[in-house]
């Protein structure tokens, strides 16, 4: 199999535990495609993965599945032991529940108010994001609330709860942990009464599928083209 992506991105990352989780590192290669750049918005990419966006399985058929949930199920269930999507009906359910609330009110919010209210990932990548719309950044910023009150809802989540979907490490808890990450890059910081997230981060953060592989959300080699 082989993985077209980008180290230190949050959509990557979250690809990069499940293969530490699922112990499949040794089955796949990588191929990097530059973000900043724009390669992924150019027609080779394209010809791969229409929608233009990272990661991307290629399967040894040539199939090619992208969408990072998408790629979780294939990847989860290759042993037949699917523990991060679920078992049973209900777990799957739940999981894919919270898997969503975590795009929506967390990452995808995160990554709007980075792309529009921020510089971003610079110039060459800015002109395939959005319009020249003059709310642009107002926008960004009511999904800067957005991720601030996600933050919150799973503060209360995890006060009642040992990890995000229930009592198991699941795609839902990898979402959200990239969400933070992402999160930190953007400049959106976590509130210091949300205790509850604040320590099943750092609980997360030594799992070992985690440590180690989430990294620094961007390679300096990346924040130093984006002017950081």
């Amino acid at each position: 199999m082989k993985i077209y992506d980008r180290p230190g991105f949050p959509n990557p990352a979250r690809i990069r535990i499940v293969l530490a989780q699922k112990n499949l590192d040794s089955k796949v290669t990588f191929e990097s495609i530059d973000l900043i750049g724009a390669e992924h918005k150019q027609a080779a990419f394209l010809a791969k993965n229409p929608s233009g966006v990272l990661p991307l399985l290629e399967l040894d058929d040539d199939t090619l599945i992208s969408e990072s949930t998408a790629i979780t199920e294939y990847l989860d269930n290759l042993d037949g032991n699917p523990v991060l999507t679920g078992r049973t009906p209900k777990e799957k359910a739940i999981i894919h529940m919270m898997q969503r609330r975590a795009e929506s009110g967390l990452i995808d919010a995160v990554g709007i108010y980075f792309h529009h209210a921020t510089p971003g990932l610079g110039d060459d990548l800015q002109k395939y994001k959005s319009p020249e719309w003059a709310h642009r950044k107002e926008w960004g910023e009511r999904e800067r609330a957005k991720a601030l009150q996600g933050m919150a809802y799973f503060d209360g989540i995890l006060r009642d709860s040992s990890y995000v979907a229930g009592e198991q490490f699941s795609m839902a808890d990898i979402t959200v942990f990239a969400g933070l990450a992402f999160a930190d890059a953007a400049g959106i910081p976590i509130a210091a009464d949300l205790s509850a997230l604040q320590a099943w981060r750092a609980k997360v953060a030594e799992l070992p599928a985690v440590k180690n592989r989430s990294g620094q959300m961007f390679v300096e080699e990346d924040l130093r083209r984006m002017g950081f």
